[in-house]
């Protein structure tokens, strides 16, 4: 991946899909025009990424942090299948985990070491594939899924539909009343033109939240 200025990865379909997004409907191409092409990183890390989202729900980021970190200093940085599953429950438990987080992990590490989840291929498989695999394990959701997706796999055309940020961004866009549902930022996403790059889109609706947070 070519790397822009300030350090980070820049996917090598980023300039393609802000020049797609510019020719998309008139709120989404303004928002691009307006901040230029947004840029995330990229971590090729896939088993850390995804421990470190199971870790991280429902808990602060502070927390998550924390929690991580006392769990890579017993496992070892990064956290692998196997040094995970060596685990006991109660070590786990020492970290900070709750028995739910417990329980994800640990199937986390088991799909891994059996292949059901197949972390050094998942850049063979189609999107709907790589979600179909990684929602199998308990504690991962399509949006965990759809994170990975954008961020691990750097996948052009994602569409977080079910995120808050996402709709958050999309009402504030075009002016709605309430907050898109999931199927309506779908249609929305379908009208505007954002396809092929939906992911681009993404990011610059999560941009734009930043850049405005008491609009």
């Amino acid at each position: 991946m070519p790397v822009e200025s300030n350090g980070r990865e820049q996917p090598a379909w980023a300039t393609a899909a802000h020049q797609h997004l510019l020719a998309a409907d008139a709120p989404m191409a303004n928002l691009a025009r307006r901040q230029g092409s947004v840029v995330r990183s990229v971590t090729g890390e896939h088993f850390p990424r995804l421990v470190r989202a199971i870790v991280g729900q429902q808990i602060s980021v502070k927390a998550a942090a924390s929690i991580y970190g006392r769990l890579a200093a017993a496992t070892g940085e990064p956290p692998t299948p196997a040094t995970l599953a060596a685990q006991t429950d109660e070590a786990l438990r020492a970290c900070g985990l709750s028995n739910a987080k417990v329980r994800a992990v640990r199937d986390l590490a088991d799909h891994a070491l059996d292949g059901r989840l197949n972390l050094a291929h998942l850049d063979t498989l189609s999107d709907e594939e790589v979600v179909g695999q990684l929602i199998a394990v308990r504690g991962i959701g399509r949006w965990t899924a759809e994170m990975f997706l954008m961020f691990s796999l750097a996948r052009p055309d994602v569409l977080a539909a079910g995120d808050l940020g996402v709709q958050a961004g999309i009402q504030r866009l075009y002016s709605t009343e309430m907050r898109p549902s999931p199927m309506e930022v779908i249609e929305i996403a379908a009208r505007g033109g954002w396809h092929p790059y939906a992911t681009a889109a993404c990011f610059q609706l999560w941009e734009s939240l930043k850049n405005n947070p008491a609009l």
